[in-house]
């Protein structure tokens, strides 16, 4: 039996005795459905923009390049056909047979509530949905996609989707469920994130559950030590069922 074999096995024991078990996600979940994540060399990180996706993906750049925003945000994050993928159709079976209380995601995709996962706290927004910023009138991602280029409401204001950008505060209704999920775990499954994104990693410093990661590269920053780590692909939650 190989090394990842071992550990799994480990962490589906794990699993079994736990009683209050969350997951806590990154970009590498979404990966396999065909979405990129953004610092990896195939990523967002790695492709040519007159300017680097953090200034892009910011608050001020929002309001002053609108267009430009617009352009990237179709261009790289608006992936309609994405579909859920195996690990997250098996978070989903998880949590139906009670085995997992919530999912925490620093994902925008809304593909793990398309998989059937219910109590998931996205702390990043999500794309599926926008807003005026002037009027406050809410828009569907179809919606968005009928107004492009410029996505823009009748009232005149300009739609911005219901996504974090760089310096904005973190939605506090998700914060707060997602650190109650934390602190109550006795069990908190890392899965494809390097946890260098704050300040969403340093909520795992809530938990005195044990704590297990599931990354394609070893976690070289986390803000807890891991007491089991799998270097691999996220799929291999299927394996938990």
């Amino acid at each position: 039996m190989n090394d990842n074999a071992e550990k799994i096995k480990e962490l589906k024991n794990m699993l079994n005795v736990s009683r209050s078990a969350v997951f806590f996600g990154g970009a590498g979940v979404s990966v396999p459905s065909g979405i990129p994540d953004f610092r990896s060399p195939d990523g967002l990180a790695g492709r040519k923009y007159k300017y680097p996706f953090e200034t892009i993906l910011s608050h001020e750049f929002f309001f002053t390049h609108t267009r430009e925003f617009w352009d990237y945000f179709f261009a790289e994050l608006d992936i309609p056909d994405a579909a859920p993928n195996a690990a997250h159709l098996a978070l989903a079976e998880l949590e139906k047979r009670g085995k997992l209380k919530a999912v925490i995601t620093q994902n925008i995709d809304g593909l793990h509530q398309a998989a059937g996962s219910r109590t998931v706290y996205e702390l990043h927004g999500t794309a599926s949905r926008a807003h005026c910023v002037g009027c406050g009138k809410e828009y569907t991602a179809a919606d968005v996609r009928g107004l492009r280029p410029l996505p823009t409401c009748g009232c005149g204001g300009l739609i911005k989707p219901d996504v974090v950008l760089y310096g904005e505060q973190l939605p506090e209704r998700e914060v707060e469920g997602a650190c109650e999920a934390l602190a109550e775990a006795d069990l908190v499954i890392v899965g494809g994130t390097s946890l260098s994104v704050y300040p969403a990693a340093s909520f795992l410093r809530l938990t005195r559950g044990r704590v297990a990661v599931i990354n394609k590269t070893p976690t070289l920053s986390s803000p807890v030590t891991p007491d089991l780590e799998i270097v691999g692909d996220i799929t291999l939650l299927t394996e938990l069922l």
